[in-house]
């Protein structure tokens, strides 16, 4: 493995103004949180929204999260579009910026052969300068990538790992398990109830939406497994999972983070898909707040 970027990126909320337009200076003050916790930034992913993003306004999101770091911690931009053509032509640019990676989610609406992802994250990575990830999240897109298809394509130099966000141990553990003899090319986990069991696992970093809400008790996680005290990282995990498992009984990832934000001072601004919070359900999230978040 690699772990060229390791530790837990932010899966970075894409704040709007009231009028709805992309809010880079609301952006910029949700990078200097994470910044502040020991977070790397992972921008234009699902908790970013880019499924209601044009392509300019992701190039812009991208440049500023790169602007604000300014080399302090990793930056991944997600830049996954439905045709390969399209995620070439978004890549093409977002590398320019000075990010560190990039991140290729699989199509979503056609169903797709394995071989058929093997072109298409083949024809990308040919395409492109800046290194990439393949990025494997099938309840939202109905393709998924198989352990053995991303053994496969880690034989490309530029393709140098895999985001899992499967949801389940049993994906993330197989796709460690077929990718340990590989040389640089790392798992990243996806789901926040799994960071540290992904990190006793091999995994090098995990990718986390609920860092958003609670960037101190993610990286705590992170920090003391790197410290070995892997009981007080089991701890530290045993509060995430408390935090996810209530948050997420009101509604899902990213409506339920962005209101979580709000409700905590952030000016984030609503989300640009349809999604209504009543005030009962914006009471439960402010309690599941006030349990789990110091």
């Amino acid at each position: 493995m690699s772990n060229v970027i390791n530790g837990v990126l932010t899966a970075i909320v894409t704040p709007f103004t009231t009028e709805g337009a992309v809010n880079i200076q609301a952006l910029k003050q949700q990078v200097q949180r994470q910044l502040r916790a020991g977070n790397g930034i992972f921008c234009g992913g699902t908790n970013g929204e880019f499924f209601v993003l044009n392509e300019a306004e992701k190039v812009a999101i991208a440049r500023a999260c790169v602007e604000e770091v300014a080399g302090r911690a990793p930056v991944v931009a997600h830049i996954g579009e439905v045709s390969t053509r399209e995620t070439i032509r978004l890549g093409q640019q977002i590398e320019k910026l000075g990010v560190d990676a990039v991140s290729v989610i699989t199509p979503w609406f056609v169903p797709l052969k394995q071989e058929e992802l093997i072109c298409h994250y083949t024809a990308i990575a040919d395409a492109l300068k800046v290194p990439v990830f393949l990025y494997n999240i099938p309840a939202r897109t109905g393709n998924t990538i198989e352990p053995q298809t991303a053994r496969e394509l880690a034989q490309h130099p530029n393709i140098i790992g895999v985001k899992d966000s499967a949801g389940s141990y049993e994906s993330l553990k197989d796709f460690l398990d077929a990718v340990r003899d590989i040389r640089d090319f790392d798992v990243l986990n996806g789901p926040d109830s799994l960071i540290h069991q992904g990190f006793i696992d091999g995994c090098s970093a995990c990718i986390s939406g609920l860092a958003n809400v609670a960037p101190d008790e993610i990286n705590a996680i992170w920090t003391r497994f790197k410290e070995g005290d892997i009981r007080a990282s089991q701890q530290a995990q045993e509060n995430v999972t408390g935090l996810r498992t209530d948050l997420y009984k009101v509604a899902f990832s990213p409506a339920a983070v962005k209101k979580a934000l709000q409700l905590m001072g952030y000016e984030v601004g609503n989300s640009r898909y349809a999604v209504n919070f009543t005030p009962a359900q914006c009471e439960q999230i402010k309690q599941t707040i006030a349990k789990y978040i110091s």
